[in-house]
C-alpha cells in the first residue's frame, strides 16, 4: 500500500475536526438529507471536508472516488456583479420561496447578508456577490430586465443540474462585460432568449459552452446590436429544433460562420437573420433544411448581403416563406429569383411594419 503524501495527511487532520450533528444522519438513504449535509459542510467553508473526513465518509456511506460528482451536484454557485454607478433597480430576480437559498453580499462584506435584490439611490454599492446554494434546476429569467448591471462574472459554477437558461440575461441593456469562463451548460436544454436585448455587449466568449443537449435557441442573441463578431465554432446544434430569431437585429454583425451548425432537426428558421443589416457574409453551405417548415422573414432587412449561396436549401416541407428576402438589396433578390425557382414570389415581397 502506498504511503500517503504529507499534504493529504495534513488535510485529513485539518478536516477531521468538523463534527456533523447526529440528527443530520437520519434517513440517509434520502438524497435530500445527503444534500443538506453537503450544504452544512460548505457553510463551514470546508467543501473538501467530505473528501478528507473519514468519519463523515463512513456515516453517509459514500465512495470517496465520487467526490467530484458530489461537488458538481451540491456545491454553491458564486456570481460577482458590478452595477452602474449611481444606478438603482433590480440586479437579480429571486422568487420569494427561494430567497433563503440566495446569499447576497455588498462590497465584499461577507459578514452580513443583504436580503434586498434591488438597489436604490441611497445605496453605495460597487460590487455585489451572490451565492446560490439551493439545488434549483432553472435559471429562467434570472437577470431578466436587470438594467442596472454593467458586469457579470461567474466565479464558481461546478454544478451540472441547471437545465433551463431561457431569458437568463434578457434585457440587460447596460451589460458591457460578461465572464462565462466557469459557466456550466452541460445539461441545459433551453437557451431561448438567453442574451436577448443585451444591446451594450460587444463580445461574448462562448468557447466553453456545451450545447449538446440544447433543443431551443429561439432569439438567443436577438437584438445584441453591439456585437461585431460571434464565434460559435464549438456549438453543437445536433438537437436544436427552434432557431427562429436567433440572430435577429444583430445589426453590427458583419460576418457569421456557421459551418459547424447541424440543422438536421430544425423546423423553425423564421426571422433567424432578420435585421442583420451589416451582415456582408454568411456561410450556410452546411445547412440542412429538410425538416424546416417556416422560413418567413429569414433574411428580412439583410440589406448589406450581396451574395447568398442557398444551393443546398431544401424547401420541400416549408409551409411559410413569406417576406423571406424582404428589404434585401435588389441586386441580391434578382440573383436569387433568377437562379432558384423554389423560392416563391411571396419570399421577395417587402413590408415595412414588423415586430419581434
Amino acid at each position: 500500500m502506498e504511503a500517503k503524501d504529507t499534504s493529504t495527511k495534513e488535510k485529513e487532520k485539518e478536516y477531521s475536526k468538523l463534527i456533523i450533528p447526529e440528527n443530520m444522519f437520519k434517513n440517509l438513504k434520502s438524497d435530500y438529507f445527503i444534500r443538506k449535509i453537503f450544504e452544512y459542510i460548505h457553510k463551514k467553508k470546508s467543501l473538501e471536508t467530505i473528501r478528507y473526513n473519514k468519519n463523515i465518509q463512513k456515516r453517509i456511506n459514500i465512495n470517496i472516488n465520487h467526490y467530484k460528482e458530489y461537488s458538481e451536484k451540491y456545491s454553491s454557485i458564486e456570481i460577482e456583479i458590478k452595477p452602474k454607478e449611481n444606478e438603482y433597480g433590480r440586479f437579480i430576480n429571486i422568487k420569494k420561496k427561494d430567497e433563503e437559498y440566495y446569499h447576497i453580499y455588498y462590497n465584499d462584506n461577507k459578514t452580513k447578508q443583504i436580503k434586498s435584490t434591488s438597489l436604490n439611490k441611497n445605496h453605495k454599492v460597487s460590487k455585489i456577490n451572490i451565492v446560490i446554494d439551493y439545488q434549483i434546476e432553472s435559471f429562467y429569467q434570472l437577470f431578466c430586465d436587470c438594467e442596472c448591471i454593467e458586469s457579470i462574472c461567474f466565479k464558481k459554477f461546478y454544478r451540472k443540474n441547471i437545465t433551463n437558461m431561457n431569458g437568463m440575461f434578457y434585457g440587460c441593456s447596460s451589460l458591457k462585460e460578461i465572464n462565462l469562463n466557469n459557466f456550466n451548460t452541460n445539461n441545459v436544454t433551453d437557451m431561448s432568449g438567453m442574451f436577448s436585448r443585451c444591446s451594450s455587449l460587444k463580445e461574448i466568449n462562448l468557447n466553453n459552452f456545451n450545447t449538446n443537449n440544447v433543443t431551443n435557441m429561439n432569439g438567443m442573441f436577438h437584438e445584441c446590436s453591439s456585437l461585431k463578431e460571434l464565434n460559435l465554432n464549438n456549438f453543437n446544434t445536433n438537437n436544436v429544433i427552434n432557431m427562429s430569431y436567433m440572430f435577429s437585429r444583430c445589426s453590427s454583425l458583419k460576418e457569421l460562420n456557421l459551418n459547424n451548425f447541424n440543422t438536421n432537426n430544425v423546423t423553425n428558421m423564421s426571422y433567424m437573420f432578420s435585421g442583420c443589416s451589416s451582415l456582408k457574409e454568411i456561410n450556410l453551405n452546411n445547412f440542412n433544411t429538410n425538416n424546416v417548415t417556416d422560413m418567413s422573414c429569414m433574411f428580412h432587412e439583410c440589406s448589406s448581403l450581396k451574395e447568398l449561396n442557398l444551393n443546398n436549401f431544401n424547401t420541400n416541407n416549408v409551409i411559410n416563406m413569406s417576406y423571406m428576402f424582404s428589404k434585401c438589396s435588389d441586386e441580391l433578390k434578382l440573383k436569387l429569383k433568377s437562379k432558384f425557382n423554389k423560392f416563391k414570389n411571396e419570399a421577395f415581397e417587402d413590408y415595412e411594419d414588423y415586430r419581434f
